[in-house]
């Protein structure tokens, strides 16, 4: 961080400070509707007794369905060792030593659950009922940036905090950021920092591509990252089609492919889109065509060990990136690793890992400002550098709430040890070669704000 950030970094802390004792900013100067007013509480769904409420917000139906099961699991697993029971799991090996198995503050943590559907009207009216309905101060989950964008939206307007699931979308910390907000998932940008280069390395810089894409802000940011990513390495993009979330059969949209003099497949497309679209190109012969005098190549910019799981021989050799995996041998992550396994039986995704982290990242917010008030979480978590939690040292930016860390580049593998060993890292992707600068175009519009405590 630069003095000039770090001195705007300190103003900005200073007057929080200043406003959260006078209590200035409790309504961030917005007229709210009366279900989100706390009465005599200071702020939203301020906790009153010996309990705390958090709402888990995950995709139950819907084509991310499988990734919120594991985000389901995930959350259930964080809440007991933030209860003193398991085994503790990474919560021995973070950074951060505040938090003592008490609950958060002494107060016993409960929980909501309810499903996105996949859908941004969904997941905002099942948010919406966890904030009025069941005093969540906190919410989080949801494997679509959609979902993300919307519920974010409305934990700002509520006056609590966001901690985001899986989302990927350049714009969930770009023009749709919000001061209540926070993701600790890695973004589409730096995806196509940390593959372009893999796949230019492995493939050659004289590469044409067609680009399949979910129609919503995750694609569309997808799209235009690994796009102008590789471009700038020499490949040409070919085309870019749009297709809808959930289509299920993709064949119409595969066959046009075959028409072009594109080399590379790219698929925009995550879940079980893309475990049908991948099927769907290998059905049509992709994979053993000769293009350009070059062997076709199929790239999945954004992938884990469940979609590769769903897409069965089809994901073997296949280049992609994610956010973390259960092989990383970090302290962090094996005692995670070891905790979920002996829970469940079989090891996490990156959907578990992110949701686990959020949820510890948030209570220890919470501790180290000695307050459930948002606004006094907000300023705890920006600027905040952290270890432990897997990936390597982490930084939440406070510019735009982005966290920032190691990006992995994986590739399918070829001779799986068994159903879970499906995922190789090729390489680890320093955190400086994704960084950006917050005003980077692909982030540009929108403002953070001020945090709002309802």
């Amino acid at each position: 961080m630069s003095k000039t950030d770090l001195t705007r970094h300190t103003t900005r802390r200073t007057t929080r400070r200043t406003l959260l004792r006078t209590g200035a900013i409790a309504g961030a100067g917005l007229a709210l509707p009366t279900i989100f007013t706390s009465g005599a509480r200071a702020f939203t769904n301020e906790p009153m007794g010996g309990t705390v409420t958090l709402g888990f917000n995950v995709p139950q139906s819907g084509a991310y369905a499988d990734e919120g099961a594991d985000e389901l699991r995930a959350y259930q697993l964080a809440v007991e060792h933030l209860n003193g029971e398991g085994d503790g799991g990474m919560l021995n090996t973070f950074s951060s030593k505040v938090l003592e198995g008490n609950g958060i503050m002494g107060k016993k943590v409960e929980y909501v659950t309810g499903d996105t559907q996949t859908k941004s009207d969904a997941a905002r009216a099942s948010a919406k009922s966890m904030i009025e309905k069941d005093g969540a101060v906190m919410i989080t989950g949801g494997s679509s940036s959609g979902v993300a964008v919307a519920v974010q939206g409305l934990c700002q307007e509520a006056g609590v905090i966001f901690m985001a699931g899986l989302t990927h979308s350049n714009d969930t910390t770009g023009k749709d950021k919000k001061a209540n907000g926070f993701r600790h998932f890695f973004n589409a940008y730096m995806s196509g920092a940390a593959l372009a280069p893999v796949l230019a390395a492995r493939y050659g810089a004289d590469r044409k591509a067609y680009h399949l894409t979910a129609d919503y802000t995750w694609g569309w940011t997808q799209e235009e990252s690994i796009a102008a990513a590789t471009e700038a390495l020499g490949w040409e993009t070919v085309n870019k089609v749009r297709t809808p979330l959930g289509a299920g059969d993709f064949s119409s949209y595969i066959t046009p492919v075959l028409q072009t003099d594109a080399d590379v497949l790219i698929l925009n497309h995550y879940g079980g889109d893309m475990v049908n679209s991948l099927t769907n190109a290998v059905q049509f012969g992709l994979r053993e065509k000769m293009v350009n005098g070059k062997q076709f190549e199929i790239v999945v910019p954004l992938f884990s060990r469940l979609m590769a799981r769903g897409a069965g021989e089809n994901i073997k050799g296949i280049l992609g990136s994610t956010n973390w995996h259960w092989s990383l041998t970090d302290e962090g992550s094996q005692a995670f690793v070891k905790s979920f396994g002996t829970k469940y039986g079989f090891p996490p995704s990156q959907a578990a890992h992110t949701c686990y982290v959020q949820t510890l990242l948030y209570a220890d917010a919470v501790a180290r400002a000695g307050s459930f008030n948002p606004c006094a979480v907000v300023e705890a978590l920006e600027g905040f550098e952290f270890d432990g939690l897997g990936n390597g040292p982490t930084l939440y930016r406070a510019e735009d709430h982005q966290c920032f860390k190691d990006v992995l580049v994986v590739r399918g593998k070829e001779n799986p040890t068994s159903e879970f060993d499906l995922l190789e890292v090729v390489e680890v992707t320093p955190a400086s070669q994704v960084t950006y600068a917050p005003d980077h175009p692909m982030f540009a519009g929108g403002a953070l704000g001020s945090c709002n405590a309802g």
